[in-house]
């Protein structure tokens, strides 16, 4: 798992960076006007059309769009942090929406299946889904337990996002379901894959505590 790990990071760091450089341009090109919460709410409507779409069946479509406001989800921090703007309520709201996002993605995926007479995985989306939460929530909860202890704020912010399956890695690989039209083994690896990350997530908040 080790090689895999450090090429999802390469992936992270190389698009954190791309993102970068195109929320300065971004922010240059509308007069430092563009909030970064219109861009974090104009991805969670987009994410309805994406939903739809994918219910429909129009997978490339679907695709396409989760490629375009996909990258949403990294460029309203870039702003925020260009415009000095970042803030609790700015990280909360972001959070929330994220998963929003994932659920009507599962909900249109879960649909999808249903129409397509494929109740089974149906069933896994519906999984795939609850264990996506789980992660985060396990994550959550982990930096809200240990601010009872004396730990840094950056240091809680990062202490329990361990595990490959993070919620980039899983919309990456719902992009990759969509494009290669196998939208049912995706819900089945993220479904399974995801439950590791959950318990790894959960034995690290048990040994810090």
């Amino acid at each position: 798992m080790q090689p895999v790990a450090r090429l999802i990071s390469s992936f992270r760091d190389f698009s954190k960076a791309l993102i970068g450089q195109f929320a300065v341009v971004l922010n240059r090109l509308t007069g430092g006007r563009l909030s970064p919460n219109a861009i974090t709410l104009t991805s969670l409507f987009t994410h309805i059309i994406i939903a739809y779409l994918v219910a429909q069946g129009s997978l490339y479509w679907a695709a396409g769009l989760l490629l375009v406001f996909g990258l949403f989800d990294a460029l309203d921090g870039a702003i925020a942090r260009i415009q000095k703007t970042s803030s609790p309520r700015g990280m909360l709201l972001d959070s929330i929406t994220d998963r929003m996002k994932e659920a009507m993605l599962y909900v249109g995926a879960s649909y999808y299946f249903i129409a397509h007479d494929l109740p089974y995985y149906a069933v896994w989306a519906v999984a795939a889904c609850g264990v996506s939460m789980l992660v985060s929530y396990v994550n959550a909860w982990g930096e809200a337990v240990v601010t009872t202890r004396k730990t840094e704020g950056h240091k809680i912010n990062l202490s329990f996002r361990s595990g490959i399956m993070t919620y980039d890695v899983r919309m990456t690989i719902f992009f990759i379901g969509l494009l290669a039209g196998r939208l049912d083994v995706i819900v089945v690896l993220v479904a399974i894959t995801s439950s590791f990350t959950a318990l790894g997530r959960m034995r690290a908040i048990m040994q810090r505590l």
